[in-house]
Parts: structure tokens; C-alpha cells; sequence
């Protein structure tokens, strides 16, 4: 049965064998602190052993340990110094956890676990952490960072708590609230860039490079499938490509991975993309290139790849190619401006997401929809693994049904008239 226990006085048999009260060590009288919790709830834990808590208020200790006592009956139970663990703890070891997941999405929670939670929670106790404080600590980071940096973090935080709540840490996940909200960044609609700028971004590319940006606007491409296609991934008598894989960056090294969302696909070849990539294989004889497979201890693989750099023959890399080629290729055609100096005092080449090589993809979009092709092709050829998503981002750009409802009734009632004799 619960009870309360007082730590200032404790009941002894005085010299007449008669109980009184005695002022303990930790009262005021006898050096203690005023401040310091007076009251001791106690009750018995599944253990059978007397479990204690203490309380400044009276009420409230007898409180806690009615509770721990139902929460035994409803086998809720977990022990009062078990939510003392720091979260930091917990932390590291769901890192740890993820070892055998996606190795760029171990690099990536680890990345939002130091930069944002770490500094926030880590020395916090992991009991003590509430939805409501969750709630605003993910509102802060929408005001600096995109909305997939912010519900990458809100993964990391239910992936820690989950553990500890699995460990018996905890009794619920604080970040499983149903008050946890990541709100949404206000998405413009996206524009494609024309055909003259998408021509012209082509045409100052080196001539190694060229049939690059023509994958990426003639097929829908990413640029880290650019980089990993290989001869052995065309085919010119059916006149597909097929998308079997991209170079990844892990770390400081890079590997051979599965597409993003670790589907292959095959898309159509217009003769246009055909004409770039037998030249250029003609020019270029692709030779075999070998990187390890998913990560980095996984097992070589060998593909005859149609890109590398002329200086090392090295695989074409991102960030390089980022910043000698592409927006070098921006400042040519007028889309950005010449080398400029961030917010660090860095001169760089100041970009954002909307001129990034995914516009290519956007132009693809942009001409391929208005000319038939459904939502579900295009997610395909694009490699989204939800129409849904390619809906949301491309609908505006289908062909208007406005003219098609137009001529349908203007010809049934044209009918009508015809039939009834009306002029």
C-alpha cells in the first residue's frame, strides 16, 4: 500500500518504551536545508522490494506513489531513476543502431543528430524531455532550414526515444505527440526554364561533358545517375536507357549505389539523347571503372562508365562538377552572376535549389506532359517511387482541359441544334 514517509523526524521508543518523535539529520534544526524535498512516497515495486521518490509537498509524494502502484497493477511500470538516463546516451546508441541501413542515410542522421539534437538534448535526462518542448525546439529550426532538414531531425528524435521506450526508459514517446507538427515551407510553383536557356547550358558544356545535361533534359535523369551510367546500360536498337545505378558519396569516398529509392527503371531514348551518346562514346571510348558497391567495405563492382574527368580520369564528382562546370555554365547563359561573396566572406558561386541540374529534370516534365504523357509515366522515367508526388509537383504543367471542355459541348450542342432544325 502506498504511504508517505517524513525525513525530517523519525519515530523512536524513547527510555519509557513509549513512541515519539525525533528530528532527523536532515531537518532544518539539525543542519538541513528548507529547500530540500521533506517528503518521502514510498511503495513496493515489482521486485518486492520498497521503492521510494520525494517531494517537497506532502500530497504530491503520496500522489507519485498511488501512481507507481497503478501503473504496476496496469503493467505500465517503469522504475522512478529509469527516465534519469541522458538522452545523449540513447542518442549515440540508436547512431550505433542504424549501422546496417543505407550508409548516406547513417551519414545523414548522424549529421542532424551532432549539428541539432546533440547540443540540445544530449545532457538532458531522457525522462525530463516533454512533446511541448519537442514542438518548439522543431518550430525554431523551420525558421533557418528547409522542411527536410527539419522532419529529418524529428526522425532522428523518434528513433531515439523509440529506443528508450523499447529499453523501458520511458513510457511514451514524446515525439510521437499527436502535437508534433513540422510545418511545411511555402512551396512556389515550380517554372522550367526554356528551351533556349536548356540549348544554351548544353552548348557551353565541354564537349566530354555534353551528353550530361542532355540525359538529364532529354530522359529526366538525375546528375548522380549521369555520373554512374555505363555503356552496358543502353540499349540502341530498343531505344531505352536503362537507370541502374548512381555514384553516391559516403563521407569522403564514393561508391556505386541503386537509384535513389533503390529502384531500377528503364527510360524511353529519344533519338535527340541517342545522337549525343553514340558521339560521345564514339569520341570517348567508355573503359571499366571500379568502386565498391553500396558502401564501402562492400563488394567492387565494374561498369564501363561513359564520364570522367579528362585531367585524373576520375569519376565525375558532384561537388566539382558543381563548381567548375555547371554554374560556371549558369554565369554563360545569364542565370547567375559572376562569383560573389556568401554570408561567410567566401567568394563563391551563390546559387539556390531552384537552379540546381534538377531544373533539367523540370524541363523534361515541362515538355513531355503537355504531350501526353500520364502522371504515372512520368513518375516512372523520373524515379519517384509515388505518382502522387509527381502530381503535386508537376500538375500545373498537364495540358489544360479548359479548350477540351470547350470544343466537347460546343460540338454536342452544335449537334442539338442540327437536329431540331435551329440555325
Amino acid at each position: 500500500m502506498a504511504r508517505v514517509r517524513d525525513l525530517w523526524f523519525s519515530t523512536v521508543e524513547n527510555v519509557d518504551g513509549e513512541l515519539e518523535k525525533k528530528k532527523t539529520a536532515k531537518h532544518p534544526d539539525n543542519g538541513g536545508s528548507r529547500e530540500a524535498n521533506r517528503w518521502q512516497g514510498v511503495w513496493i515495486g515489482p521486485d518486492g522490494k520498497e521503492k521510494t521518490a520525494t517531494r517537497r509537498v506532502k500530497e504530491e509524494a503520496r500522489k507519485y506513489a498511488r501512481k507507481m502502484e497503478e501503473d504496476l497493477a496496469r503493467g505500465e511500470y517503469i522504475e522512478a531513476a529509469a527516465g534519469k538516463i541522458l538522452f545523449g546516451t540513447y542518442g549515440k546508441r540508436w547512431i550505433t543502431s542504424r549501422a546496417g541501413i543505407d550508409p548516406s542515410s547513417v551519414i545523414r542522421y548522424e549529421s542532424h543528430y551532432r549539428l541539432h539534437i546533440e547540443p540540445k538534448y544530449g545532457k538532458r535526462q531522457v525522462g525530463s524531455i516533454k512533446p511541448s518542448e519537442i514542438q518548439k525546439f522543431l518550430t525554431e529550426l523551420s525558421g533557418r532550414f528547409e522542411t527536410s532538414t527539419v522532419r529529418g531531425v524529428l526522425l532522428v528524435l523518434q528513433g531515439i526515444f523509440d529506443l528508450a521506450l523499447a529499453d523501458e526508459k520511458i513510457k511514451k514517446n514524446p515525439a510521437k505527440s499527436e502535437i508534433i507538427k513540422v510545418s511545411k515551407n511555402t512551396e512556389e510553383k515550380i517554372i522550367a526554364w526554356p528551351d533556349d536557356v536548356i540549348w544554351s547550358i548544353i552548348d557551353v558544356h565541354p564537349e566530354h561533358l555534353r551528353a550530361m545535361p542532355v540525359l538529364g533534359a532529354g530522359c529526366g535523369m538525375r546528375s548522380g545517375e549521369w555520373f554512374g551510367l555505363a555503356l552496358e546500360d543502353i540499349d540502341f536498337d530498343e531505344q531505352v536507357i536503362h537507370v541502374r545505378r548512381q555514384i553516391k558519396k559516403l563521407g569522403s569516398k564514393f561508391v556505386f549505389a541503386l537509384p535513389k529509392n533503390d529502384k531500377e527503371r528503364v527510360v524511353p531514348m529519344p533519338e535527340w539523347v541517342s545522337l549525343y551518346l553514340r558521339s560521345h562514346i564514339e569520341r570517348y571510348k567508355p573503359r571499366p571503372y571500379t568502386l565498391p558497391w553500396e558502401k564501402l567495405s562492400g563488394k567492387p563492382r565494374t561498369y564501363n562508365v561513359l564520364f570522367r574527368w579528362l585531367t585524373d580520369d576520375l569519376h565525375i564528382r558532384q561537388r566539382n562538377y558543381d563548381e567548375t562546370i555547371w554554374k560556371p555554365a549558369l554565369v554563360k547563359v545569364g542565370i547567375i552572376t559572376e562569383l560573389a561573396k556568401d554570408a561567410r566572406g567566401r567568394r563563391r558561386y551563390v546559387t539556390t535549389r531552384k537552379q540546381g541540374t534538377h531544373q533539367l529534370r523540370h524541363y523534361y516534365a515541362s515538355v513531355t506532359l503537355p504531350a501526353g504523357v500520364g502522371i504515372n509515366e512520368l513518375a516512372e522515367y523520373l524515379g519517384h517511387s509515388d505518382p502522387a508526388f509527381t502530381l503535386r509537383v508537376y500538375a500545373h504543367m498537364q495540358t489544360t482541359s479548359y479548350e477540351r471542355a470547350r470544343e466537347a459541348i460546343d460540338k454536342r450542342m452544335s449537334h442539338l441544334r442540327l437536329a431540331s432544325g435551329q440555325n
